[in-house]
């Protein structure tokens, strides 16, 4: 992935940069041995690096303000980071930039049952968002397979989702407000504990903006009061096609099913031989859960297994005890981890039609051959959101290069059957430059428009989202 060259004189002007940032930060929260910024070279997209020129932690809004302030008043590019799980190199670095992470800022501020709402600061791991309040019978709904790491900054930045989005929502629907800084340093606050605030809807503008508009330091955030009881059914099938328009039957009938998970064959055999979920032999396999009353429940599972029935299912398992709930779901939240050891891969996020995921998944499987590289498709099958993972060999000379093709023609095809580029990993510089797929010239202007003034001298995060060669010109005014 090509970045944009540095700005060599930000990069020899670091120690007076250093020295700035340390005059309104402690000193703790300063770092620029090499040593230790090597840790922030790189987020989860890992086959890329990039060394920062610093890096900061802040532990207050207060802070985040007077480091913005500085970095803008001397021209240095800043990345803003939460817990580094992006998968689409969301917050990697550059050499000329100052790394600002969240991670300190990991509070719980207020809760109010009453308006079923807690605000938190955006370093908390979205999983501890429950934790805070699971014991008084509410939980926070988007739950992205990084929960236990991912902060809460990350998931307003991307638009994070995970496999309860079908009935919850992804972040934008489970976002209330914001305290944000921008770049010039000022504290704004967006929304708060309610919902649909006054004005424009500029809260749907910052969420899913990748930290290109400003750094979100704090969070009102939507609870819910924990369901009644929950149960999972696993259904099999001979083959991906099959299991597609199963998905397809079920939402087509109206049911509302908490999630429905997808794996193929290469995803079970791996997670089978890594935590031994005690998966049946077969081509696919969906996960499917509902919540609600034993009778809601039963109802629902009645008209799924009725649906299912039409595609002859291998088998279908339905949870009787709460062991073999979660042995049923052991393997789908293990299948990232189990993938790695069939070798380097590259997770995709793009996002079709439900009613066309037979044909996508058959084309897939064209592209795979085509290319020669294995595909494992996992993914959250109810609103159609792809995460087929393209294994390679990053030690083989050029098949990082065959991965990256192959990935961007999988993406091609979402877009053709009238999805989009991302469902909630975001563009970062994993999708940037194939933006003009899904967007003309006078999409992107308008976009970048929004940017402009937010960040009018695009030191936000500014190498990421925007083809490189259509955002120059606004880069360059720093």
């Amino acid at each position: 992935m090509q970045m944009p060259k540095p700005d060599a004189m930000v990069i020899a002007r670091k120690p007076r940069i250093v020295a700035a940032l340390r005059a309104v930060l402690p000193d703790d929260a300063v770092i620029d041995d090499p040593r230790e910024t090597k840790a922030y070279e790189c987020d989860a997209l890992a086959a890329y690096r990039c060394m920062p020129l610093a890096v900061i932690l802040p532990r207050t809004t207060a802070e985040v303000a007077s480091a913005l302030k500085t970095c803008a008043a001397l021209g240095v590019p800043v990345v803003p980071r939460g817990a580094g799980t992006s998968l689409a190199g969301g917050s990697m670095p550059s050499e000329d930039a100052v790394v600002l992470g969240l991670a300190r800022m990991n509070s719980v501020l207020e809760v109010s049952y009453a308006d079923r709402a807690i605000k938190v600061e955006a370093g908390r791991t979205n999983l501890s968002v429950t934790g805070a309040i699971e014991g008084d019978g509410w939980f926070y709904a988007p739950d992205p397979s990084s929960q236990l790491a991912c902060a809460i900054s990350g998931n307003i930045a991307m638009n994070s989702g995970g496999a309860h989005c079908l009935k919850y929502g992804v972040t934008t629907n489970n976002l209330l407000g914001v305290t944000m800084v921008t770049m010039a340093g000022e504290v704004v606050e967006i929304g708060g504990p309610y919902l649909d605030a006054g004005g424009l809807d500029v809260l749907g503008v910052i969420c899913g903006s990748e930290g290109q508009l400003g750094v979100v330091t704090e969070a009102w955030l939507k609870i819910l009061p924990k369901p009644e009881g929950a149960r999972p059914v696993l259904v099999a099938f001979g083959s991906n096609e099959v299991a597609g328009a199963c998905v397809a039957d079920i939402i087509r009938a109206g049911v509302l099913p908490v999630a429905i998970e997808f794996m193929d064959r290469p995803c079970i055999e791996a997670t089978e031989a890594f935590c031994h979920a005690g998966y049946p032999d077969c081509e696919a396999l969906l996960i499917i859960e509902v919540e609600g009353s034993n009778n809601e429940i039963a109802e629902q599972i009645a008209l799924i297994r009725s649906i299912a029935m039409r595609h002859d299912p291998i088998e279908f398992r339905e949870a009787q005890t709460e062991d073999e709930a979660k042995r049923i779901w052991l393997g789908r939240k293990s299948a990232f981890g189990a993938m790695g050891q069939r070798g380097d891969y590259m997770c995709l996020d793009g996002t079709i039609p439900v009613s066309e995921l037979p044909r996508v998944l058959a084309r897939i499987a064209d592209l795979s051959a085509q290319f020669g590289l294995e595909v494992g498709n996992v993914f959250h099958a109810g609103d159609g959101n792809m995460h087929p993972l393209i294994i390679y060999n990053a030690n083989k000379p050029g098949d990082q290069e065959l991965c990256e093709e192959l990935g961007a023609e999988i993406l091609k095809l979402c877009v053709e059957v009238g999805g989009c580029l991302t469902g909630e990993h975001g563009v970062g510089i994993e999708k940037r430059d194939l933006m003009e797929v899904q967007f003309n010239a006078p999409d992107l202007e308008a976009q970048m428009r929004v940017k402009d003034v937010f960040d009018p001298k695009w030191l936000l995060n500014a190498a990421k989202v925007f083809p490189l060669h259509v955002s120059a010109a606004r880069r360059e005014v720093q």
